[in-house]
């Protein structure tokens, strides 16, 4: 497997993670993308032949998918899950569906599940943010045979107008890594899911200057957190270096940025790649309601 471009770095997880707590009150507003990419993991529902009684929304944010999925499988047990407290706060806010939806505070890559009892898992932009080679091992542990996992994710030519135009500037990491999709499909493949499918579109975000631009990043909690990014403060000179070169870039008045969405599925096969055997792992009653907190010891 190839490695992600040079120029990327993996996010840091404690920045991404407190760049969604931020973001939680203003996610919504400016989730253009997250929204697009939700309603076509829904879609592909219509094609497969599920009846699931556990469901998992990973990396929930504000819960819409969670709330959608409750209401497509009304006899289902959902839980939405994220790794932002104030992500599910927000969640609980919003609704949680018909039959309601059991918020859950835990990690992707360590998830309070058994072996093999979940029969949906639904990943909508998670994994900008949460290492496949982590998160794919543990969909396939506790997927049941004949589980499916969806996921939605961004490949590397996304931003590609901000990332030229920082290169300009600098030579500093400002987007942090994204796989190709060759890359996920072998990925899902050697972490024990079965016949992997990934699909890979491409669409235009347009603004009308680069304020907008950043203000909609922020609000999604997509700013800078590249393991490698400089943690000084961007000074003006670099700064108005950046608007300029991405002003350049400027068509029919607005300013395009590059989204690249890789959408895939894998099947469970009940087993999985491997399995935990920390000492510290623990495990959550899934009757238990509210925000639930995987407990550490």
């Amino acid at each position: 497997m190839s490695r992600p471009r040079a120029e990327f770095a993996l996010p840091d997880a404690r920045a991404a993670r407190r760049g969604f707590d931020r973001a939680a009150r203003s996610f919504d507003t400016a989730s253009v993308v997250h929204d697009l990419t939700r309603e076509r993991l829904l879609d592909r529902l219509d094609f497969v032949r599920l009846d699931p009684r556990t469901i998992l929304d990973l990396g929930c944010a504000t819960g819409r998918g969670a709330a959608r999925l409750a209401s497509r499988y009304p006899g289902a047990r959902v839980f939405a899950i994220d790794g932002s407290l104030p992500m599910l706060q927000a969640a609980r806010r919003a609704g949680s569906g018909p039959r309601g939806v059991t918020p859950l505070l835990a990690d992707a890559e360590k998830l309070p599940f058994p072996d093999g009892k979940v029969d949906l898992i639904f990943a909508n932009m998670l994994l900008p943010w949460a290492p496949p080679q982590l998160v794919f091992p543990e969909a396939a542990r506790v997927l049941s045979e004949g589980g499916l996992l969806l996921f939605a994710t961004l490949g590397p030519d996304t931003l590609e107008q901000v990332r030229r135009a920082w290169a300009a500037v600098d030579d500093g990491v400002h987007v942090h890594a994204s796989f190709e999709m060759h890359d996920l499909g072998d990925l899902a493949t050697a972490s024990g899911l079965a016949e992997p499918v990934v699909d890979v579109d491409r669409i235009t975000v347009t603004y009308r200057d680069v304020d907008s631009m950043v203000r909609d990043l922020r609000s999604i909690g997509a700013t800078n957190v590249a393991a490698g990014r400089r943690r000084a403060l961007t000074g003006r000179r670099r700064w108005d270096g950046f608007v300029r070169a991405l002003e350049a870039a400027r068509r029919d008045e607005r300013i395009p940025v590059t989204v690249e969405l890789v959408l895939g599925q894998g099947w469970g096969t009940g087993g999985g790649a491997r399995r935990r055997t920390d000492a510290g792992e623990t495990s959550v009653p899934i009757s238990e309601v509210g925000i639930m907190r995987r407990s550490r010891r």
